[in-house]
């Protein structure tokens, strides 16, 4: 069990401010790039602070903010390549022929993982996605949030709070929090028509929203969004000149075809004394992507169905629903409080087409020969996650020091996680028809066949689970000024977990206004992170590649199973963090402001996705492995199970992350009313590993966690993303430029041993809006308007992959391969 205490944030302090000499860290704050509304410092905030009026501009912590005329003018459509845009600490990988993750891509705070960002929504917390990221990309074993789920018509404004905020908010708060606003406006409605294309003449997309609202009574109101979007795929793949004659385009590698569907509402009633209040919607997306092609001499390819092989085709559907519903009133004079219960689940479901499973194709039949024949579609299975949380908050202000308004809160939080895995047909993972592996079946090549369908394989019932969770915890915060001058505040949470334990972790901040233009400002916190139940109970089985380039089956084993105790892997336990930032704001007038800010997170025992672990050919005793070599500890525990590598959860790294995120605003107003908005974000961040350790008596630390995978997490994400936005306004007229910088990211994840490194990249942005009265505007744009693509593959140290089709690179893609795109929206009022 574990147990944190706030005496260790005095060593904390001292630690933070030792980093920061030696360790230049880097941060923002404040607004977001601006627009012809720019979101302003004073803007009020919900995220970092349970005062009430506190703005971004007056926080302990930086806080950036991003109003919906910014979110509109990117020509994104998706939050998290908007936050992409918009926010440099944001990193939203593209990734492709990576399963589920094609679709639910892994979105990322201050270069730490997906599932180490809390997401939420009107200030409550939101649930994750039931998807595990398995396959070698950005947030490799982790299960974040879908932030895609949310439609961007229903958004106010988002605020990203970059600094540790798990004393404040519980687990998974280590990189940060963001804060989706959502829209309560009942005065008119608005519809929006949006088309865009890449420069290859592929991807095409429509796109449509509707957000309105209306009052109930006097003081009551809904707020309804409706969006749809259909968008085809993109393909950048290059000929395949290993496994075809003559060589042709084999793969699919770009964005997947994608349908999504959303339905959200905001609303609020009067009652009593105070407010009753509700929130949140559905949505569904399709997708549609590809596997590996298996080419005509494989012997996971049947010639009579495929006699030019096949690209197997992976359709998921992804279904996501919220529901929070609370009420909130005055307790007195000083005093509100706060009840709520906030349901959230998402499902993931797979499907495989154009497909087949070999072993049932060969399979030998009663009567002789084999039963040529085998569906070549199947469902693979469904994961489903549900999270339902209670939360009774109180806040308000008591006499302070020397008379000052002391601000507290406190409160309460129960929470209950699920997590189910729902079998697939059986073909999509059966060894012939009845599973039974004494049967020799062999494919085209006299090997044994593959069990399963080829691409995706289904889980079958031994991966099923239907299991869970629950936690509560307690908190205190209070905030108050010493001085005019000096605001300090404390946090102290402590959380208790029904199947691993308790903590107390705690935060402190501080403030000093040096005076009305200048204050410095600073954080130091400790943090935590609970194994997400994704971790605890996922299990599967599926085809990948090996160290050698060749599709092997791969066991993806749950924690704490029969074959992580061969190994000897203890049970997960938690992530423990120590992290500060330390800056300054600078305004010297109403037309300029400056924030930097530096970060320092250290993360112990860090949650991670073992690497491929594969038999040895060759046993210590220097012989040749077989079944009868018993230095071969490794090929004896997965040859009685039949795959080719395993891989597991386990605390296995600890990680420090430094940074420094600076953020400055300038505006300019015209004779004539014309204005001009400058903005220029900075972020910097280099992450190192800095421990490894195994629990594993055959298994030292270099082979559990392997170079290939430190170099994911320190080299995966770009060390640095900067963006530059000049925003022009005179008459009917908004010009729009952007420039995102974005830093080189390595990967050896397929070639190991071999480091690839894909070059830093400026992509420019540039969109022209004309007013054609208060009510009807077009907007017409260009993102990577220059068509910049990411580095080529390097053909003598990639190989195979280049010569398979991969030109750009794979595990680590921060902008995608897709080129320039192009588009045209109408936005109509009333």
């Amino acid at each position: 069990m574990f147990q944190h205490s706030l005496c260790g944030l005095t060593v904390a302090i001292a630690t933070v401010l030792a980093s920061a000499a030696f360790h230049p860290v880097h941060a923002q704050t404040s607004p977001a790039p601006g627009s012809s509304e720019t979101t302003t410092l004073d803007q009020i905030v919900v995220v970092g602070t349970r005062v009430r009026g506190r703005t971004a501009e007056e926080t302990a912590a930086p806080v950036d903010v991003i109003g919906k005329e910014e979110l509109n003018a990117t020509g994104a459509l998706e939050i998290g390549q908007v936050l992409q845009m918009l926010e440099p600490s944001f990193n939203f990988s593209r990734t492709f022929v990576s399963d589920g993750t094609d679709i639910l891509r892994p979105a990322t705070l201050r270069a730490l993982g997906p599932d180490q960002v809390l997401v939420l929504v009107n200030g409550k917390r939101r649930h994750q996605q039931a998807l595990v990221n398995v396959q070698q990309t950005i947030g490799r074993g982790s299960a974040g949030t879908d932030i895609n789920a949310i439609p961007i018509s229903a958004i106010e404004r988002i605020e990203v709070l970059r600094d540790g905020a798990a004393a404040q908010y519980g687990s998974d708060a280590i990189a940060g929090v963001i804060n989706i606003i959502l829209k309560k406006q009942t005065d008119h409605t608005d519809v929006s028509i949006q088309g865009s294309q890449y420069y290859a003449g592929d991807g095409e997309m429509l796109h449509g929203s509707i957000n309105t609202g209306f009052k109930l009574g006097d003081d009551g109101f809904i707020n309804l969004s409706a969006e749809a979007r259909n968008r085809n795929e993109t393909n950048r793949a290059g000929p395949d000149s290993l496994r075809v004659d003559p060589p042709r385009v084999t793969q699919r590698l770009g964005d997947a075809d994608a349908k999504d569907y959303y339905l959200w509402l905001n609303g609020g009633l009067p009652a009593g004394s105070g407010e009753l209040y509700w929130f949140g919607g559905v949505s569904k997306r399709e997708g549609d992507s590809a596997g590996f092609f298996r080419s005509a001499g494989d012997n996971r390819t049947v010639p009579d169905l495929y006699p030019d092989g096949f690209l197997p085709n992976i359709l998921t559907t992804v279904e996501d629903a919220s529901l929070a519903v609370g009420y909130r009133a005055p307790l007195g004079e000083n005093w509100d409080w706060d009840i709520s219960v906030n349901h959230g689940r998402n499902k993931f479901g797979f499907e495989e087409s154009n497909s087949v499973n070999v072993s049932w194709w060969y399979e030998p039949a009663p009567g002789g020969g084999i039963y040529g024949e085998s569906p070549t579609s199947a469902d693979t299975g469904t994961l489903e996650f549900d999270q339902t949380t209670f939360n009774l908050d109180f806040r308000g202000t008591v006499n302070g020091f020397g008379g000052r308004p002391l601000s507290l809160a406190t409160g309460f939080e129960w929470r209950q996680d699920n997590y189910r895995i729902k079998a697939g047909d059986p073909v999509s993972y059966t060894y012939g028809r009845s599973n039974d592996r004494s049967i020799v079946i062999v494919g085209q090549t006299g090997d044994i066949a593959q069990p399963g369908i080829q691409g995706f394989p289904g889980f079958s019932p031994n991966e099923a689970v239907d299991d869970g969770r629950h936690s509560m915890a307690v908190y205190f915060d209070a905030e108050t000024n010493l001085t005019d001058r000096f605001l300090v505040a404390g946090a102290v949470r402590f959380e208790d977990y029904s199947d691993f334990g308790n903590t107390t972790i705690g935060k402190l901040s501080a403030r000093f206004d040096a005076s009305e233009q200048f204050a410095v400002r600073g954080t130091v916190s400790t943090g935590f992170r609970a194994p997400g139940v994704q971790q605890l109970f996922y299990s599967q089985r599926s085809t990948n590649l090996n160290a050698a380039g060749e599709l092997t089956d791969t066991l993806t084993a749950r924690q704490d199973s029969e074959v992580t105790r061969a190994f000897g892997i203890e049970p997960l336990q938690e992530e423990t963090s120590t992290s500060g930032t330390l800056g300054f704001v600078w305004k010297p007038n109403e037309r300029f402001s400056l924030t930097a800010d530096l970060f320092h997170i250290d993360i112990d025992d860090r949650i991670i996705f073992s690497s491929n672990i594969q038999p040895e050919s060759t046993g210590s005793d220097g012989l040749p492995c077989d079944a009868g070599n018993a230095n071969c500890p490794i090929r004896a525990i997965l040859d009685p199970i039949g795959v080719g590598q395993v891989l597991f959860f386990t605390n296995a790294i600890d990680t420090r992350t430094t940074g420094l995120d600076i953020v400055a605003n300038h505006h300019t107003e015209f004779d004539g009313g014309s204005r001009l908005d400058l903005t220029a974000l900075l972020h910097f961040n280099k992450t190192e590993v800095k421990a490894r350790r195994s629990q594993s008596a055959i298994l030292p630390p270099e082979a559990l966690f392997d170079d290939t995978q430190v170099t994911l997490v320190e080299e995966g994400q770009p060390g640095s993303h900067h963006v530059l936005q000049a925003v022009y306004s005179t008459g009917n007229w908004q010009w729009t430029g952007r420039a995102n910088y974005y830093g080189s990211v390595t990967g050896e994840g397929f070639t190991p041993g071999i480091k690839q490194t894909w070059g830093g990249k400026t992509l420019f942005d540039l969109g022209v809006r004309y007013a054609f009265s208060d009510n009807l505007q077009l907007t017409v744009g260009g993102n990577n308007i220059f068509d910049t693509y990411p580095d080529k593959w390097d053909e003598d140290d990639g190989f195979p992959f280049p010569q398979l089709g991969f030109k750009y690179g794979w595990e680590t893609m921060p902008f995608g391969m897709n080129g320039g795109s192009y588009y045209v929206r109408l936005d109509y009022r009333f």
